[in-house]
């Protein structure tokens, strides 16, 4: 089917409750998958935005193996609870990346990320069984900057709330510190070698060439590089800097941030911290901090202190982890609620739906 709508074109090719879609952004397709409840009412929808990195629209990564992925798993229990969801593949990710690379260098920008999500919201909106004025956008990681940005500065089809996953509460950078602080700790001169990477860092942000020392670990000098890569510039020196709770901060409508406690990721006491001051006596944000699920929303039954990187990053996407079942019901009531005017009758207490609430 074939839907037109000014400049934006929608295309579907139907199978069953998905279709695939697509968009156009600078010249550039993005690919897209809907799904859709199996009734032929109005449905409220929801905006996939995924994190950082060669994440595509299931939330998936070559960087890590599996395919179990939550940004699918997440879609598929939406839909069975009556929403439209529309998920989708940056452009520098997925199966077309290798045509698309070659065009986007010196492109990538914070605007072009927000220019993907602005074209998914159109075509969402122009989707069969949506309406237009139940908008909601769920993120996870860096995909919270591209929403809050859109919200800030996109007056047209404006979410009517935004659930913010294992979003950081702290400058991109110091949050990417803090994981690599805590990958070196253990090393006897950890300390000389975060004083050297802070320097090659501190040359970065000043548009100055990063010369990695000689003396930093191979996978420090790889993330050094991968910083200056022509295709990710300049979009990884303005997100470098960005400030998750200035821009949380100015946003009025609703929001919803969920970090789990088993995120070794994103710090829900220091990210969700940063937030909460961010937005105290806002009375529009609520906190949800899930006791077992990880940065990807999954469910982890380990202690906090028996995690480490390498080893979660290699299992996130395994067959047979699941999603947190906390963090389901928080989302879901939180949607019907800001959807329907009431919470969903499975789902988890009241309580944790009021505004500014604060589960630790």
């Amino acid at each position: 089917m074939l839907y037109q709508a000014g400049k934006e074109t929608l295309t579907e090719t139907l199978e069953r409750d998905s279709a695939e879609v697509t968009w156009d952004v600078d010249g550039i397709a993005v690919y897209g998958t809907v799904t859709r409840p199996a009734d032929a009412g109005l449905h409220p929808a929801i905006v996939f935005v995924a994190g950082s990195g060669p994440t595509d629209r299931d939330w998936c990564s070559p960087l890590l193996p599996g395919t179990n992925c939550s940004g699918r798993l997440l879609a598929q229990a939406l839909t069975e609870k009556g929403f439209v969801t529309l998920r989708y593949d940056k452009r520098a990710v997925g199966p077309h990346v290798r045509d698309n690379l070659p065009r986007l260098v010196g492109k990538m920008s914070m605007q072009g990320h927000v220019d993907e999500l602005a074209g998914a919201i159109a075509t969402l909106a122009l989707t069969p069984n949506v309406d237009p004025s139940r908008l909601f956008a769920l993120t996870n990681s860096e995909g919270a900057i591209h929403a809050l940005h859109y919200q800030l500065h996109t007056p047209q089809h404006q979410f009517k709330g935004l659930v913010l996953t294992g979003a950081p509460g702290r400058p991109v950078g110091l949050v990417a510190r803090d994981q690599l602080l805590a990958q070196t700790a253990a090393l006897p001169n950890a300390d000389e070698l975060m004083k050297r990477y802070d320097g090659c860092i501190e040359a970065f942000v000043a548009g100055k060439p990063i010369v990695p020392d000689p003396l930093l670990p191979d996978g420090v000098k790889d993330l050094l590089r991968s910083l200056e890569t022509p295709v990710n510039l300049p979009f990884a020196r303005e997100l470098w800097v960005e400030d998750p709770a200035d821009l949380v901060s100015r946003v009025s409508g609703p929001i919803l941030v969920v970090i789990g406690k088993k995120d070794i990721q994103v710090d829900w006491r220091k990210d969700g911290g940063a937030l909460e001051t961010a937005t105290a006596g806002s009375g529009n944000v609520t906190f949800a901090y899930p006791e077992n699920a990880d940065h990807v929303l999954k469910y982890e039954p380990r202690l906090r202190d028996e995690l480490t990187a390498v080893e979660v990053g290699a299992h996130y996407n395994a067959e047979g982890r699941v999603l947190d079942p906390e963090v389901i019901a928080v989302i879901t009531n939180w949607l019907v609620q800001r959807s329907y005017g009431r919470a969903f009758k499975a789902g988890c207490a009241p309580s944790r739906l009021d505004h500014k609430a604060v589960q630790r």
